[in-house]
C-alpha cells in the first residue's frame, strides 16, 4: 500500500496527479471534452454526475440550500456560501494588485481584468468585446431578440434577470432598495443611486452631455 499523500495517477497531458484513479478519469474529460452524463429532459450534458444533478434542479425547481438568516434558497451550495457573506460582510478573495476584496471568486476574477484591460469575449456579429462571458451572453440577445426571463403574472419578458426582478416590484409593490441616510425607499437600484447624490451634494438631474 502506498504512503499517505501519495499520488500515483498522473495525467499524460498536463502532469496533474491524484491519489484516485476515478479522479484522474474525471480530470481527463477536461482534455477530451467528453460529457457522458445526459439530462433526460433537455439537450444538456455534463462531464460529472454532480454537475448534472445540479442542472436537473432547474427542471424540478428544487432549492435544497437555505439561508438561516433570511430564508434565501438556492440550487447550489457555493451560491449559499456566497450569499451568507452578504450577512457577515466577509470578503475572503483578495486582489494581489490593489486593496480590493470580494465575497466570491468569480467577482474577483471580473475585477482583475481592470488591471489587465483584457476583453477576451467577442461578439461575432458586431465585434463587441467584454471582460466576461455573462456580459457577452446578454449582449447577444440584442441580435437575437431573445427574452428568456418571463413574468408569471403578465406578458412581460426581459433580456436580463435583473430587469425581471425590478418589473416584479410592479406586482408586489416591494421597495427593496433603502437609503442608509434617510427613510427613502424605492423599487429601482438606479433610482436609489440617483437619490444618494442628494446626500453627497451632487445634482442627480444634471446632464452628463457636453
Amino acid at each position: 500500500m502506498g504512503g499517505h499523500g501519495e499520488k500515483p495517477y498522473m495525467c499524460g497531458e498536463c502532469g496533474y496527479k491524484t491519489a484516485k484513479k476515478s479522479t484522474l478519469s474525471r480530470h481527463m474529460r477536461t482534455h477530451t471534452g467528453e460529457k457522458p452524463y445526459k439530462c433526460d429532459q433537455c439537450d444538456y450534458s455534463a462531464a460529472e454526475r454532480t454537475t448534472l444533478a445540479n442542472h436537473q434542479r432547474k427542471h424540478t425547481g428544487e432549492k435544497p440550500y437555505m439561508c438561516g438568516e433570511c430564508g434565501f434558497r438556492t440550487t447550489r451550495k457555493f451560491r449559499l456560501s456566497a450569499h451568507i457573506r452578504t450577512h457577515t460582510g466577509e470578503r475572503p478573495y483578495k486582489c494581489d494588485q490593489c486593496d480590493y476584496s470580494a465575497a466570491d471568486k468569480s467577482t474577483l476574477v471580473k475585477h482583475l481584468v481592470k488591471h489587465t484591460g483584457e476583453k477576451p469575449y467577442m461578439c461575432g456579429e458586431c465585434g463587441y468585446r467584454t471582460t466576461n462571458k455573462t456580459n457577452l451572453s446578454v449582449h447577444m440577445r440584442t441580435h437575437t431578440g431573445e427574452k428568456p426571463y418571463k413574468c408569471d403574472q403578465c406578458d412581460y419578458s426581459a433580456t436580463q434577470k435583473i430587469n425581471l426582478v425590478q418589473h416584479m416590484t410592479n406586482h408586489t409593490g416591494e421597495k427593496p432598495y433603502k437609503c442608509g441616510d434617510c427613510e427613502y425607499m424605492t423599487s429601482s437600484k438606479s433610482h436609489l443611486s440617483r437619490h444618494m447624490k442628494i446626500h453627497t451634494g451632487e445634482n442627480p438631474y444634471k446632464s452628463t452631455l457636453v
